[in-house]
């Protein structure tokens, strides 16, 4: 048997470490301007460096580089600086010390040579410990109960993939108050989308249908017809009851009976039925009052008909490392634990003013950008809205598809048009035949619904001649693309639907 034999083997190799700064700070950019302040306030208290800047606006650092003032929207290649942000790029992701990352030693001298004055700058959070800490989770310390509005965008994501009613229904969502009621006027709504009124009713009749029943009625009797038919009551002589309500307050039976056409005992059945639902369904869920959605972002036509695209100062809470103080107690530490600690807290100060710059600039760089490819929707209404994907503002900007999804979840930017989260102005896309604009999916969708639904029994078309005529048209698709929305769609097959045809005819 042979003997074993001990053995030192060197080799060298890369592995991806992230640093536990550069965890919290991809943590903080996804968090929303509220959780964002509640950070900043934990971070206020554990942390003696820290101070609330009260100068002024909090956006002079960005305005002094010209980036945080209302300007027109460059067309120009994104600048050398794009990276200098909260990118995970691969080398803030190998744990290198002698390289900086946001939680820098960079960033500490920095702050400490300009002095507390010149430290103002923006910030983001949950509450808890700083970066210094491993085990902190910012978004697990926000974690909360899920409101109604929560709910709805869920069901929304899933209820329907095109980009124009997921825009329009993620705006009559915001609208809806705490007690799950839609009470805003449809014109309005329609008008300030670039919308017919019919396809607004068209969305909000969609949004009726999610749970909890009820949700997004426009009225009391609304939200308790809805309710009735969801259980499959909803008979003439119960929408009869629901359109006399009035008189139900008054206690006029023998009204109500000839109304509804029933007797005593059935006029009882369905008064206890109509006490048995929700007046209002949007309170089993949490309340938004509280947590009101702020725009992170605003965005403004000029007078040359430019846009201007600006952060909102009111929901970038102002900090600034006191210096002065770091100099005195530094001076009177003996102990190594003290020194340690002071040292540890002037990091993480610093720390917290650099994140919290980058992330402000890396959200108007996203903001911009999506300004920039969606001008047609601000111009001219949700139907133009063109289709973008994550990789498209990425490139443009210089960052990564990861950044850019984390900038767009939980952020709002308030337009002419409405206020919306960023992340309804990505869609899917077809490519173009011949190089030309993209077509949304859900646009390919609905063409092929429409070629079908002009289908006769004499002429039906199967997937290939639907893609050719598709490529006639500029939509360059795969048969199996085709075959995929159409199965989506809950249309047959060429040859069931012939067969169907013949049997009609």
């Amino acid at each position: 048997m042979a003997g074993l034999m001990q053995k030192l083997d060197m080799r060298q190799g890369q592995s991806l470490v992230m640093t536990p700064q550069l965890q919290q700070a991809i943590k903080l950019l996804q968090l929303s301007n509220i959780e964002l302040a509640e950070f900043v306030e934990g971070e206020l208290e554990s942390n003696p460096l820290l101070e609330r800047d009260d100068r002024g606006d909090s956006s002079e650092s960005l305005r002094e580089e010209g980036q945080g003032e209302p300007r027109e929207l460059e067309l120009a290649a994104p600048s050398a600086d794009a990276n200098d942000s909260m990118d995970a790029d691969a080398d803030m992701m190998h744990g290198d010390d002698s390289k900086s990352d946001l939680s820098g030693v960079e960033g500490v001298e920095g702050g400490a040579a300009m002095g507390a004055s010149s430290s103002s700058t923006y910030s983001a959070g949950a509450g808890g410990r700083g970066p210094a800490s491993e085990d902190y989770d910012a978004i697990a310390n926000s974690s909360r109960d899920i409101s109604l509005a929560e709910h709805l965008h869920e069901q929304l994501s899933m209820a329907t993939g095109d980009p124009v009613d997921r825009l329009i229904g993620a705006h009559l969502i915001d609208l809806a108050d705490d007690d799950g009621y839609m009470r805003s006027d449809l014109d309005e709504i329609a008008q300030q989308l670039g919308v017919e009124r019919a396809r607004v009713e068209a969305v909000l009749s969609m949004t009726q249908t999610f749970d909890p029943a009820g949700v997004m009625a426009r009225d009391l009797p609304e939200c308790l017809a809805l309710q009735l038919k969801d259980k499959n009551r909803l008979d003439p002589a119960m929408a009869a009851l629901i359109d006399n309500l009035e008189r139900l307050a008054k206690h006029d039976y023998p009204a109500l009976k000839s109304l509804c056409g029933v007797d005593n005992d059935d006029l009882d059945d369905m008064i206890a039925e109509i006490r048995n639902l929700t007046p209002k369904p949007g309170h089993a869920f949490g309340s938004d009052s509280t947590r009101a959605v702020s725009p992170d972002v605003f965005i403004r036509q000029s007078p040359d008909g430019s846009w201007q695209v600006e952060l909102n100062s009111e929901t970038l809470p102002r900090v600034l490392v006191n210096n002065s103080y770091f100099n005195e107690i530094s001076a009177v530490a003996k102990s190594e634990t003290d020194k340690t600690f002071i040292t540890e807290c002037s990091q993480n100060a610093s720390w917290l003013v650099k994140s919290l710059d980058q992330r402000a600039r890396t959200i108007l760089k996203v903001a911009s950008e999506i300004v920039r490819q969606q001008d047609m929707f601000l111009a001219h209404g949700v139907a133009y809205l063109r289709p973008l994907n994550l990789k498209t503002v990425a490139d443009a900007i210089g960052m990564h598809e990861s950044t850019v999804s984390r900038v767009t979840s939980n952020k709002y930017v308030a337009t002419p048009r409405g206020m919306f989260e960023l992340k309804y102005f990505f869609t899917s896309a077809i490519p173009s035949a011949g190089g030309g604009e993209a077509h949304s999916a859900e646009a390919v969708r609905h063409r092929i619904k429409t070629m079908i639904g002009q289908e006769s029994a004499s002429d039906v078309l199967s997937d290939d001649s639907l893609v050719e005529q598709l490529r006639d048209e500029g939509i360059e698709i795969a048969r199996r693309t085709v075959a995929k929305y159409r199965e989506a769609l809950n249309i047959p097959s060429s040859v069931q639907r012939r067969r169907m045809l013949k049997r009609a005819g």
